[in-house]
């Protein structure tokens, strides 16, 4: 046993929920948005400001034409089992070699590809560093073996895996068609969670293929937390802070969190009160890309996606029966109090309130 242990140490095979959970996934999202979500921001820019050199199909693949944001979002799968083997810090030939295994969890996984890929990069990562540079004909045996388990263990779980994520994601759709008072509390809720955890609210948004009302009530949770805490801590970080979390992250107060848990109750209020007002009042649908139901303010992502999709539907929102619309004042109206207005005013008013009760005192939202 120690001396599989000193093995898998040696090969920097670290099996643990971080590396897994957190740096994989978080990698993974990143691939995403470098694929999936620019190609779909290039496509709708050429459509909607005709622009030329963005509309024209570059390419023709199995008699399909693919513009350049076509391509992009043609290559997610590889793009992101490539960002996950260089989260799990594999060695080049078996980064490589998972260019493959990434386009062939696609292929099989359909709309739960992105899951997909998350456990096969993953398994096919840690199979080719547990080969790699072991014998002397290394440039061969390692991308062999990283590729035939990749795709091997892509055609034995990326059929099941996508239909179960598919129908997962499904279900939250539709409930909260059903019920989107208390559905839209509690994917607010858990989304806008998720995206302050050091986990990947995006990825798990587009692994799940969230669109239509869940996907509004999601940008509804991402932006309370991000908004929220740049306002709420505006006194403590000042400008860098307000930017730094309101257009990066909020999982910047992670730390500080930990520190005192408190501080985290103001902004999941927030997303308790916008997540349902989202789905009831304003009818806030999130049809692009399902990344970026996950995305919140984080370069504006989230309101592309919406802007997106209201004139271009991503094909997932349209294949559950979204259709282009012309937005008009109260679309708009909706985006901007959901996104930005609403929690900015209702994290602040809740911060103050724990701040008086001794809840929340002077620098415990500070940043490093």
């Amino acid at each position: 046993m120690n001396g599989f242990q000193a093995f898998l140490k040696r090969k920097n095979i670290v099996i643990s929920a971080r590396r897994y959970g957190i740096d994989a996934l978080g990698a993974m999202a990143q691939g995403l948005f470098a694929s999936l979500l620019i190609g779909t921001i290039l496509n709708t820019l050429g459509t909607q400001f005709h622009i030329g050199f963005l509309t024209t199909q570059v390419i023709t693949i199995n008699q399909v034409g693919y513009t350049i944001g076509g391509l992009c979002s043609f290559m997610s799968g590889p793009a992101m089992a490539v960002a996950i083997g260089y989260a799990l810090q594999a060695p080049p030939l078996v980064l490589f070699s998972l260019v493959t295994a990434g386009y062939a969890c696609n292929a099989l996984g359909g709309a739960g590809g992105p899951l997909a890929v998350l456990f096969v990069a993953i398994i096919a990562a840690e199979c080719g560093k547990a080969v790699s540079k072991e014998t002397k004909v290394d440039i061969l045996v390692t991308p062999i073996v990283t590729i035939l388990v990749g795709i091997g263990v892509a055609w034995l779980i990326a059929p099941p895996i996508g239909g179960v994520a598919n129908a997962f994601g499904q279900l939250i759709m539709k409930t909260t068609e059903l019920q989107p008072f208390w559905m839209g509390i509690l994917v607010s809720v858990l989304v806008g969670v998720a995206l302050t955890l050091p986990i990947s609210s995006a990825a798990i948004c587009s692994v799940l293929g969230l669109t239509g009302l869940a996907g509004g009530a999601a940008v509804a949770g991402c932006c309370a937390n991000m908004v929220g805490f740049a306002v709420m801590s505006f006194r403590e970080n000042g400008w860098g802070g307000l930017v730094s979390q309101g257009l990066g992250t909020s999982m910047l107060q992670m730390g500080n969190i930990v520190k005192n848990p408190r501080i985290w109750i103001p902004p999941i209020l927030t997303s308790a009160v916008t997540g349902p007002l989202a789905t009831c009042l304003f009818r806030l649908e999130m049809n692009g890309a399902p990344i970026n139901s996950g995305m919140g303010t984080c370069g504006l992502c989230g309101q592309l996606g919406v802007w997106t999709g209201w004139v271009a539907p991503s094909e997932q929102a349209l294949a559950n029966g979204a259709m282009a619309i012309t937005p008009g004042a109260f679309e708009w109206l909706g985006l901007i109090l959901i996104s930005f207005v609403l929690p900015a005013l209702l994290t602040w008013a809740f911060g103050l309130f724990f701040r008086k009760i001794g809840w929340i005192k002077e620098g415990d939202l500070k940043l490093d």
